[in-house]
């Protein structure tokens, strides 16, 4: 069963991955994720599935919401846990005109709770008149 501060370090991985995303930093993110993570995007005719390294390539090569002048709007929606080694983050991120979903799953490495999968989807942000 998992242990209130497993709870406490889920979240602290949660919100190193959203300040990683918002300053497009993938050093960052390097800190939030598994060396072996995926990424994989589930929206039509936008698929990927990238290794860890492809995606860090992706994000060092956007211009960050910061840099954007976006403000930072991300929200944990739900965290379950599968004994004291496996848990599921449900979160949601507004940046660079679209709304994400991501279903993060984690599990201990190194003695350290680590993002090992990313599954996502997105829709663009409505433009409001």
């Amino acid at each position: 069963m998992a242990e209130p501060q497993d709870f406490v370090d889920v979240v602290g991985v949660l919100d190193i991955y959203f300040e990683g995303l918002y300053y497009a930093d993938s050093k960052q993110l390097a800190k939030a994720f598994h060396p072996d993570a995926r990424y994989v995007n589930t929206v039509e005719g936008d698929y990927m599935n990238y290794s860890l390294r492809e995606y860090f390539n992706m994000v060092d090569a956007r211009v960050s919401p910061a840099n954007n002048g976006e403000s930072r709007a991300n929200r944990i929606i739900s965290i379950e846990f599968g004994g004291r080694r496996m848990a599921f983050a449900k979160v949601s991120i507004e940046m660079l005109s679209r709304d994400y979903l991501d279903f993060l799953t984690l599990t201990v490495a190194d003695n350290r709770w680590r993002i090992i999968s990313k599954v996502f989807s997105y829709t663009p942000k409505s433009q409001e008149a």
